[in-house]
C-alpha cells in the first residue's frame, strides 16, 4: 500500500479510462487496508481507487509499479480477489495513506463481482504498456492531507468534462449491473455434484450403471457449470450462436421427457433456473432459439397460428402430433384441452394447440358451448 499516492482522481491529458468497478476493497498484503469500500478505476497509466462516500479520498499508483498479478478464486463467504505484486516504492514517491508497508503485494477484493472483466482489461494494459508511448505529467497530490487544487483555463475545462464523463459512466454501470451475486456459489455446487457423480460411477457392485447415470443427471440438473454470458462471449450474433448451442445441449433431455415440445415461456423459466444468477433476457432467449435451424441443431422454434411460440425437437413431426390427438380423442369419445393435457402430461396451452392443429387439418371438430371447448372426431 505504500506504492499509492494521494490523487485528485482526474485523468491527465494523454490518459484514458479503461474500466471502472465499484464495490472494491483494498488489502495491504493479507491485511485489510484502513480504507472503506470504494471504486477502482483502471486507466492506460494508473490504478486509481476512490472512496465510495468521500470522493476527496482518492489514491493512485502507476501501472509501471506492477510486476505481475494473479486471480484468487472466491469461496464461501469470501469475495474473488486479484493479487497484484509490486516493485519497491521509489524514493521520490509522493505522500500517500501508507508511508511504509511490510508487504510487496496488494489485493483487490471485488465485493460486487466484475473481477473477470477487470482482470482481462488489466492484462491487456500490462501487455500493451501504453503508458510508455504516451507519458503524462506527475499527478497532483490531493486527499485528506493535501490542500484543494483549482484548475483553470483549458486544462480545467477538460478536467471538468472528464469528471462529468466518469460520473456518467459510474451511473450507467450501476444501472446495468448484472445479477451475478450468487453465481460463484452455484458453480461450486455444480462442481461438487460432478465430483460426487464421478465417484459413484467408479464404484462397482453396489449401484447399477442405470442408477449411476440417473443420479448423475439429478446432480447436474442443479445448474449449468459455465453458462454462456456476454462477459465471456461478447455480444451480438456470436453471443447468440454460442447461447443457442448451449441451449441445444441442455434442452434435449427435458424436451424428450415432455413429449418433444415446450412452450417458450416454460423454456425461459427452465433455462434461467439452471443458470443461477446469470439470467437471460427474453429477447436473448428468443434470438438464440431463432438460430437453432441455421446451426443445424436438433431443435427448432415454432410459432403456432395463435402466436404461441414453442421449442420442439426436429424429430417431433406434425403428423405424429395430429395422430396422437386423433387417437386420444377417438378413444375417449371427446376431450377438452384440460383432459388432453392430463393424458399426455403437457401444459393446457400446448394441449389446446395440438387439438387446434388436428382440427385445422380436418381430423377433429369442436363443440364450443357454455361448458367449454370440447373436441370430437370429425365424422363429416
Amino acid at each position: 500500500m505504500d506504492r499509492f499516492s494521494w490523487s485528485n482522481g482526474l485523468l491527465e491529458i494523454n490518459e484514458t479510462l479503461v474500466i471502472q468497478q465499484r464495490g472494491v476493497r483494498l488489502y495491504d498484503g493479507d491485511d485489510k487496508a484502513k480504507l472503506d469500500v470504494g471504486a477502482t478505476l483502471l486507466s492506460t497509466h494508473r490504478l486509481i481507487w476512490r472512496d465510495a462516500k468521500n470522493h476527496e479520498c482518492c489514491i493512485a499508483m502507476p501501472l509501471s509499479q506492477i510486476i505481475f498479478f494473479e486471480e484468487q478464486a472466491a469461496g464461501i463467504g469470501k469475495s474473488a480477489k486479484i493479487v497484484v505484486h509490486l516493485h519497491p516504492a521509489p524514493p521520490n514517491k509522493e505522500p500517500g495513506p501508507y508511508q511504509h508497508s511490510k508487504y510487496s503485494y496488494i489485493k483487490l477484493s471485488f465485493k460486487e463481482h466484475g473481477q473477470i472483466e477487470f482482470y482481462r482489461r488489466l492484462t491487456e494494459e500490462m501487455t500493451q504498456k501504453r503508458w510508455e508511448s504516451t507519458p503524462v505529467s506527475q499527478p497532483i497530490p490531493t486527499g485528506p492531507q493535501a490542500g484543494k487544487t483549482r484548475a483553470v483555463g483549458i486544462v480545467g475545462i477538460e478536467r471538468k468534462i472528464e469528471e462529468k464523463r466518469k460520473e456518467t459512466d459510474k451511473n450507467i454501470s450501476e444501472a446495468f449491473e448484472d445479477l451475478s451475486k450468487l453465481m460463484v456459489k452455484a458453480k461450486e455446487m455444480v462442481e461438487v455434484s460432478k465430483s460426487i457423480a464421478n465417484k459413484i460411477k467408479d464404484k462397482q457392485g453396489d449401484i447399477t450403471e442405470d442408477e449411476t447415470i440417473r443420479f448423475k443427471s439429478y446432480l447436474l440438473s442443479m445448474g449449468i457449470a459455465n453458462p454462456v454470458t456476454r462477459e465471456t462471449h461478447g455480444s451480438g450474433t456470436h453471443y447468440h450462436m454460442q447461447l443457442a448451442k448451449q441451449l441445444g445441449d441442455m434442452l434435449q433431455a427435458p424436451l424428450e421427457e415432455r413429449g418433444g415440445m415446450m412452450a417458450l415461456t416454460e423454456v425461459y423459466c427452465l433455462v434461467n433456473r439452471a443458470r443461477g444468477m446469470e439470467l437471460l433476457s427474453p429477447e436473448d432467449l428468443l434470438n438464440a432459439c431463432k438460430m437453432f435451424e441455421s446451426l443445424k441443431l436438433p431443435l427448432r422454434l415454432r410459432v403456432f397460428d395463435s402466436g404461441v411460440m414453442v421449442v420442439q425437437l426436429q424429430s417431433h413431426s406434425e403428423e405424429e402430433m395430429i395422430a396422437s390427438a386423433l387417437d386420444n380423442v377417438s378413444e375417449k369419445g371427446s376431450l377438452t384441452a384440460e383432459e388432453f393435457a392430463k393424458l399426455l402430461g403437457l401444459s393446457v396451452l400446448l394441449s389446446k394447440e395440438r387439438l387446434l392443429l388436428a382440427e385445422k387439418m380436418g381430423h377433429l371438430c369442436r363443440d364450443d358451448s357454455v361448458e367449454g371447448l370440447r373436441f370430437y372426431p370429425n365424422l363429416f
